[in-house]
């Protein structure tokens, strides 16, 4: 491509493919009117990502022209980049952890470990009815493969919880106000729209459904009802007098003409709420330049949630957008947008596949090797006096003359070179993608010296890891925020403050447990670390504990040798029996009988 046509973005990377010139030539979805120009390239990416990942980079490859596309072979190599990465990311195990709460079942907790414990009981049985692990699982996976995942918040009045969503990021279009992209900024309007196809049986023509959440003024109270051509909208609710009444909790500024709201989580009130529309839109009724951001409101056809309430900006109750979108890696300045791990090392996974293109066509020759014929005597076809073609097979015997001979054509050298250039490609995408030969099984454990060598050699990983968490941390705890919010909005849950709560992730590698409790151990006995600490430690390395607080105890109620020492620094028998778990001691003196006095004698 000329200078000109250069892109440098956030998907410069695909830039060599030629996918990026003609989208639409394969993806005819992408060529849809509704579909802004600025995303054409985003999406496309994601389509090619989603190629790779299920071994059909292939067939996109002969889409474009390329007569070898479909001998391509594919071995699985991109997908397993996607789930070494996913299974490293996620870690051993994964809950919901609130700070504090592991405190309260002491004897004398610290101020607010109650709550805290409360809320994680709270969150962790609403995660189990959400499966929320099962969600993690599904938008990390298409995080780590297209850079962007996105969940979505909505509360089920049926089912007295929020229900927690997973959507493609291919759906997802955010609106910002102008120069305000970036990682840290929230947009004030975000849309999830995608084709719905044509159903001749049902008398339904190709349509596009857009779901849109947005931030705005608090307005009076609405409902249900229909516009002027009898189609579903919402109406505003008047009272006898004809003026417009206000939902139950809101406050009206007399002077200002504002409409304000005190949220059960918000000490002060609030002018802005959430609005919620959910419409389809018939393609035929589109004109040029209407795309997902303009969509004529005139054309919409309003869809009705199941306790009948008609999704045209319905009112939410809450003063946020319920959208947590998860960039896979910590975007640069000025971006929005994750990046896929494949990204980097894409076109070595186009090498490599070439690579094993060659090495089955190479297989093929050396298996079944070409074989040279010199003065045999050939069979003949008695009807046309042809020599039949010659098949190698097991036992087969030629006559040869004097001056005959047999050649055969050895290619065995070119797959040994194939096959080490395999391992070359291998390696050089475990290194670029920091996902380490340790880390994706290539290195043979027997040629490691040492422990501390495999952590040397896994420690790109482990900074790989770092990163991934780092981009995912504020996004998971804003999240569980929202789950808060939601629940109390729907008045399920207590008002008040909302608690900060965190998504706890496992170890990402192995970790040497006899090292590490031979360091706790050692740590503890000389006072280096305390007993907390090192019980954490174990708990981190993965040891059967599930209560650090109960093992503690556990532990001291049969130190003996420490209670001894206790004594004789303090001579405090009542802290000895405390330390140990032991109730206060009987003085083992029984109580005297106190007898009433006699009446004086008169």
């Amino acid at each position: 491509m000329g200078l000109r046509e250069l892109f440098i973005d956030a998907w410069s990377w695909l830039n060599y493919k030629e996918t990026t010139s003609d989208p639409g030539r394969v993806f005819p979805e992408l060529a849809r009117q509704w579909i802004p120009d600025d995303d054409l390239r985003r999406l496309t990416a994601y389509k090619m990502l989603v190629a790779y990942d299920q071994n059909q980079a292939g067939q996109l490859a002969a889409a474009y022209g390329d007569e070898d596309g479909l001998e391509r072979r594919e071995l699985g190599d991109p997908a397993r980049l996607i789930d070494a990465a996913v299974s490293y990311l996620l870690g051993s195990d994964q809950k919901v952890v609130v700070p504090g709460a592991e405190h309260a079942d002491e004897e004398t907790p610290v101020e607010g470990a109650q709550a805290a414990a409360e809320l994680q009981e709270r969150l962790r049985a609403w995660a189990k009815k959400e499966q929320l692990l099962l969600r993690i699982q599904q938008a990390e996976r298409c995080a780590v493969r297209c850079g962007d995942a996105v969940y979505a918040l909505s509360w089920a009045p049926e089912k007295n919880r929020v229900l927690l969503r997973t959507y493609d990021p291919g759906w997802y279009f955010p609106e910002w106000d102008e120069g305000e992209q970036d990682i840290a900024e929230y947009p004030t309007r975000v849309h999830f729209a995608w084709g719905l196809p044509a159903d001749p049986a049902k008398g339904l023509k190709e349509r596009v459904r857009r779901i849109t959440y947005e931030l705005g003024q608090i307005r009076p109270a609405t409902r249900s009802g229909a516009d002027i051509d009898g189609q579903p909208a919402r109406e505003t609710v008047l009272a006898e007098d004809g003026t417009p009444v206000l939902t139950a909790g809101d406050t009206l500024d007399v002077e200002t003409g504002q409409i304000t709201r005190v949220y059960p989580w918000a000490a002060g009130p609030s002018p802005l709420t959430c609005y919620l529309t959910d419409a389809e839109w018939v393609l035929d009724d589109l004109k040029g330049g209407q795309d997902v951001y303009t969509l004529p409101e005139s054309k919409a056809r309003y869809r009705t949630r199941s306790d009948g309430q008609i999704l045209d900006r319905l009112d939410l109750q809450v003063d946020f957008l319920p959208v947590v979108h998860i960039p896979n890696l910590i975007p640069d300045v000025g971006e929005h947008w994750g990046k896929s791990t494949l990204a980097l090392v894409l076109q070595a996974l186009d090498e490599l596949a070439a690579t094993d293109t060659d090495s089955a066509s190479a297989s093929d020759t050396t298996g079944s090797p070409i074989i040279a014929l010199a003065g045999a005597r050939l069979p003949i076809d008695r009807s046309t006096g042809q020599p039949l073609p010659v098949k190698v097979k097991a036992g087969s015997v030629w006559e040869l003359n004097e001056s005959g001979r047999m050649d055969t054509l050895d290619t065995s050298p070119q797959l040994a070179e194939l096959r080490s250039r395999i391992d070359h490609l291998q390696d050089r995408i475990a290194a670029n993608s920091r996902l380490t030969a340790a880390g994706l099984g290539l290195l043979d454990p027997t040629e490691v010296p040492s422990g501390y060598a495999l952590q040397l050699a896994l420690s790109p990983l482990d900074s790989l890891v770092g990163a991934m968490r780092l981009a995912r941390a504020d996004k998971y705890e804003i999240l569980l925020r929202m789950v808060q919010r939601l629940h109390q909005a729907g008045h399920a849950w207590p008002a008040g403050e909302c608690l900060p709560a965190e998504l706890s992730w496992g170890p990402p590698t192995p970790t040497d447990r006899t090292a590490v409790l031979t360091d706790v151990v050692t740590g503890v006995t000389k006072g280096v670390i305390s007993l907390e600490t090192g019980v954490r430690m174990l708990q981190d390395a993965g040891y059967p504990i599930e209560d650090a607080t109960e093992e503690i105890q556990r532990i001291q109620k049969r130190a003996f040798e420490q209670a001894a020492r206790l004594a004789d620094a303090t001579g405090d028998n009542a802290a000895v029996r405390e330390y140990l778990g032991l109730p206060k001691p009987n003085p083992g003196v029984p109580p005297v009988p106190l007898l009433p006095p006699k009446p004086a004698d008169q």
